[in-house]
């Protein structure tokens, strides 16, 4: 019997409830090569049924692993591991409390530790709220942040992911003024060596090539933009090259995305975040997925938010949480999960 994914179901006023619903109802996790498991609260994922005129019946497993309770839906079923009892009838949709914010912290890490303990093969992650998790008493920002600590991993790299385009961060969410500042050789190198070592380990590529680009306009036009690129990217370049890291750049990045789309690369390393994120959603905006390299776990995530504006309507696409649950399951294949 192959280990489970888990699945964790996000603020339970956002999208990610009815998202997991709407994909079980199309189909579209019939025939995996591994069992579900979704982290969330029964009463939440019940009310998130009947938004799309189902009725979900309830009931309890002995179970000896992940996923102590069945939903069934139709002909269809949903093992769930239930961590919160939430008045599902009481929420608003767009409005998580403490208790919402503190049942999303609890999925994630029983999920995280499930991995650690290897009774699940990896996590997908439905959307959270950082205001809800801060209410909570989280310390963290964001998933990342909190499962790289309960990980006991100091540094890992943030990866958008289509079958045509794979870009990784250097840095993520800063403001544009602090990105300069925020760059280091040892920031660039760390994040070719975690790229590429993720790339051997969960796609299977052995020499991973990885096109790094520069900060400035025409990779800083010999020095008369900037001094970035002969400072610290290139001597990072060379460094990860002196090691055995296929790693070429820096390159301008007004160029780079034509060649790496024809396949000439297997990713892209980008300085801040709209730099590579912008190419990368124009086209995948719909399939894109969030992956966490560098822990000792599989993580994926879907690439959006909690989406209020279409919570409680059925109308969100589940297009990216199926592309996050079908890359989760291949990086485990890689590794020889069972």
């Amino acid at each position: 019997m192959h280990r489970p994914l888990i699945i964790t179901m996000g603020d339970p006023t956002g999208v990610g409830p009815e998202l997991i619903i709407k994909a079980l109802l199309a189909g579209a996790l019939d025939n995996l090569p591994r069992p579900l498991v979704v982290a969330g609260d029964t009463g939440v994922l019940r009310r998130a049924a009947q938004l799309f005129g189902v009725t979900a019946r309830l009931e309890a497993l002995v179970s000896e692993g992940p996923g102590t309770h069945r939903l069934t839906l139709g002909s269809r079923h949903l093992a769930v591991q239930p961590l919160s009892v939430l008045d599902a009838e009481a929420l608003r949709y767009g409005a998580p409390h403490a208790a919402c914010g503190r049942a999303m912290l609890d999925y994630v890490t029983w999920a995280c530790d499930c991995c650690l303990e290897g009774l699940a093969a990896g996590m997908v992650t439905a959307p959270i709220s950082k205001a809800a998790i801060h209410q909570a008493g989280s310390p963290f920002p964001g998933h990342t942040e909190l499962l790289a600590e309960r990980c006991g991993v100091e540094k890992v790299v943030m990866m958008l992911a289509g079958d045509r385009l794979k870009v990784c961060l250097v840095t993520t969410h800063l403001a544009l003024r602090d990105v300069p500042k925020a760059l280091s050789r040892d920031e660039i190198f760390n994040t070719l060596w975690i790229t590429s070592a993720a790339f051997r380990r969960y796609f299977g590529i052995e020499q991973p090539r990885l096109a790094v680009l520069a900060l400035n306009p025409h990779a800083g036009e010999g020095g008369l933009f900037g001094d970035e690129e002969a400072c610290l990217i290139a001597p990072a370049v060379a460094a990860a090259q002196a090691i055995g890291i296929e790693a070429s750049g820096p390159h301008s990045a007004d160029t780079l995305f034509h060649f790496a789309v024809q396949g000439v690369y297997d990713a892209v390393i980008a300085m801040y975040h709209d730099q590579g994120l912008g190419p990368l959603k124009l086209l995948h905006f719909e399939d894109a997925v969030n992956v966490t390299l560098g822990l000792p776990i599989v993580r994926t995530s879907v690439d959006h938010g909690t989406a209020y504006d279409l919570a409680g309507t059925g109308t969100a696409s589940e297009t990216s949480l199926v592309a996050a649950i079908r890359m989760a399951l291949q990086m485990a294949a890689k590794t020889g999960e069972r």
